[in-house]
């Protein structure tokens, strides 16, 4: 008896490296005894091994992903400061479940600086990592940068293709910088090639009325945010900043757009 176990786990052993899986002999043998004591059918065995096989290139693919995606710190949603941003909390816990994804839907996340809206894009874009999705991270800055090269180099179309290809886009911090021309309509390509195709998220510092100033042209500003919240989660966030607690710092200087509104 115990020369035919060792034989199928030989076998075992070489069937999974044959198939790529080498964990399949790793759950085998911690279940085999399990198996036999709880008389298990071969089926259920079966399932069992597969399942702890598919949970472990699951989980290996999302830190592939997340590695990837370029965040600029891991951060979740369960870290997040709900105290200070309790009236978002319930669109947030919607969101997690990725379903918006599945709908090629935008979040947009606007508020003053040093409310967390960094934070609650790069949680979403884990957790949209962890259920397969190909993500990427960068300030509006370094996307306008990532075009014009493309642009340059005469493989714009080739490079939003490739992009189209991510389940999930993040643009951050919209607004901290104006656009000249030919970076607006670049960007606005980008927003264009994903619309109702695949997400976007984005966070700006300021309301959507002060994005004409940012990109230079009312009418590209105009045509942008249509595209973006036509099928969107638009989530405002307010309060001092949390880099200020403690310091004796109730507010940073409002920012002016240039319709003379004030940022929230």
């Amino acid at each position: 008896m115990a020369t035919k176990t060792t034989e199928s786990v030989k076998q075992i052993t070489y069937l999974a490296g044959a198939l790529k899986a080498p964990r399949i002999t790793e759950a085998a043998a911690r279940l085999a005894d399990q198996a036999r004591d709880a008389g298990w059918s071969f089926e259920d065995c079966l399932a069992a091994v597969l399942e702890r096989e598919v949970s472990a290139r699951n989980a290996s693919g999302a830190e592939l992903r997340i590695r990837a995606a370029g965040f600029p710190a891991r951060k979740t949603i369960e870290d997040f400061d709900w105290d200070a941003q309790s009236a978002v909390r319930s669109q947030v816990a919607a969101l997690a479940s990725g379903g918006f994804l599945a709908e090629a839907r935008n979040i947009v996340l606007l508020g003053p600086p040093g409310t967390g809206k960094t934070h609650l894009a790069t949680g979403l874009g884990m957790i949209a990592a962890r259920h397969g999705h190909r993500v990427l991270f960068a300030t509006a800055t370094e996307w306008v940068t990532r075009l014009t090269d493309a642009h340059r180099q005469g493989r714009l179309p080739q490079e939003l293709a490739r992009l189209r290809r991510y389940g999930l886009i993040i643009v951050d911090e919209v607004g901290y910088l104006p656009f000249e021309q030919d970076a607006a309509n670049l960007f606005f390509q980008l927003v264009s090639s994903r619309y109702e195709h695949a997400s976007l998220i984005l966070t700006s510092n300021l309301p959507f009325s002060g994005w004409g100033g940012v990109f230079g042209d009312q009418a590209v500003a105009a045509a942008m945010i249509d595209r973006i919240v036509h099928h969107a989660d638009v989530l405002t966030l307010k309060g001092a900043s949390y880099r200020l607690r403690g310091r004796g710092i109730d507010s940073l200087p409002s920012i002016r757009t240039t319709t003379g509104e004030t940022s929230d």
